[in-house]
């Protein structure tokens, strides 16, 4: 087996005064942060799709970077981006990588044939796990959104047939996921929604889409998995509206077919952005619901209306996507996936490590400042004491349930005017906390 970076060695940590490139400045992986080290709390992964196999296309131009690995025969190919893969997550001292099927081994006519070829790379992916323990997969998904039998969606097809391709696809992943060890499953819709509703029976759709998760969950429990399922929203791209819009929206669906107790949230910091969230308002509501599983590390660009999937140096958005994850417990069978791809214009080999090595800081500084501000602790002190008036008093008997509508009114009578009872939410003067905390590391 070749070495495809031989100019490049395993990535060290030499710390924040380091000007080296290809130096962690701040990912220190066995420092321990909150308890755990770096590593066990960030639980970084290699996007196969990005980087194994993106090539800087775009709508407007071909590739500009040459992802073939010196293969132009197909399995070869895919067996060279195995070998690479477990190079750059070697030097980049990463332990865990996450696929779409199809990004590890293509389609070659008939599924069964197609099957078959993705069997040998799983059990070549196998073997290298095998050499190498460290190396684990986080999660498994299948690709059902790019061939054109999917133009309609897959497990939203007007079409009985391409649903049951859809299925027997997401099968064959999911033994994948199994086999390879995986503690998770994603499904991302990505076309599941519609263009118009003109043409569109949304509760078919709806319904249809509820039931391929459950047959999903069935049979991958069947088989002996125990990892999560995750859903990833996203509230456009490809299709106009997707079903999966944001967190809220997927847990509403998830309720009212009783998969919300087998459903986790995959969130991502790009797809946050198009909903017109934040990215931390999405790990908040998935928190506060107990759905939040796993995350696609990324950032998108404010000026544009579109999925960048830039990798994150936005150092205030790490640091309160940490706050979240830490207030959650940690991650459990989740992780920071960098569902990132380098610039069009970064297009050497050494940009992939340039690449991650930001990103990795960038969370590495954000774990920093989210342990930093939780053991500070002057921010959740505030928040404690804004709703205090719900630990005593009418708060209190509230909550507790002693009282209704015609207590309350007669509370508000004797009371009068209520403004009295309002304080400040100091935003400025928490945000200026947020920044003290952030530049005296």
């Amino acid at each position: 087996m070749s070495e495809f970076f031989s100019n490049i060695g395993k990535i060290p940590y030499e710390g924040k005064n380091s000007t080296n490139p290809l130096a962690f400045k701040y990912y220190n992986p066995d420092e321990v942060i909150g308890g755990k080290t770096m590593k066990e709390q960030l639980k970084f992964a290699l996007s196969w799709w990005h980087t194994m196999g993106g090539d800087g296309t775009d709508m407007f131009g071909c590739g500009t970077t040459d992802k073939t690995w010196g293969e132009s025969d197909p399995q070869a190919r895919a067996k060279a981006k195995v070998d690479a893969a477990f190079e750059i997550m070697d030097k980049l001292s990463i332990d865990y990588f996450c696929f779409h099927d199809r990004d590890l081994s293509p389609e070659y006519g008939s599924l069964a044939e197609t099957n078959a070829e993705f069997d040998k790379i799983v059990d070549y992916i196998a073997e290298k796990m095998a050499a190498d323990p460290s190396k684990k997969l986080l999660w498994g998904t299948a690709k059902c959104f790019d061939h054109p039998r999917f133009m309609h969606g897959a497990g939203t097809s007007p079409s009985a047939d391409v649903f049951a391709y859809t299925a027997a696809q997401i099968k064959k992943a999911i033994d994948a996921t199994v086999k390879l060890g995986g503690n998770g499953y994603v499904f991302w819709g990505g076309r599941e929604g519609y263009e118009t509703l003109l043409n569109t029976n949304m509760g078919l759709e709806l319904d249809n889409m509820a039931r391929l998760m459950k047959m999903a969950v069935e049979y991958a429990r069947s088989i002996g998995y125990t990892g999560d399922f995750y859903i990833e929203p996203k509230p456009k791209e490809p299709t106009k509206h997707q079903y999966d819009f944001d967190t809220a929206t997927v847990l509403g669906f998830l309720r009212k077919y009783g998969l919300d107790k087998d459903f986790k949230m995959n969130i991502e910091a790009n797809h946050a952005t198009l909903a017109q969230h934040t990215f931390q308002h999405e790990l908040r509501v998935a928190r506060e619901n107990g759905a939040f599983g796993s995350i696609d590390a990324n950032q998108g660009d404010t000026l544009l209306g579109w999925d960048t999937d830039q990798f994150p140096t936005n150092v205030y958005e790490a640091a309160l996507c940490m706050y979240e994850v830490l207030k959650a417990g940690g991650f459990t069978n989740g992780g920071l996936n960098f569902d990132s791809k380098a610039r069009r214009g970064s297009f050497t080999p050494e940009d992939i490590f340039h690449s991650y090595i930001a990103g990795m800081d960038t969370f590495a500084l954000g774990l920093r400042i989210a342990d930093k501000l939780i053991t500070d602790g002057r921010i959740d002190k505030f928040v404690e004491e804004r709703y205090a008036s719900w630990t005593t008093g009418i708060g209190k008997d509230i909550i507790d349930g002693k009282v209704g509508f015609a207590e309350l009114e007669k509370y508000a009578l004797e009371k009068g005017e209520v403004t009295d009872s309002l304080s400040s939410g100091r935003q400025e003067m928490l945000e200026a906390v947020l920044n003290n905390v952030m530049f005296n590391l």
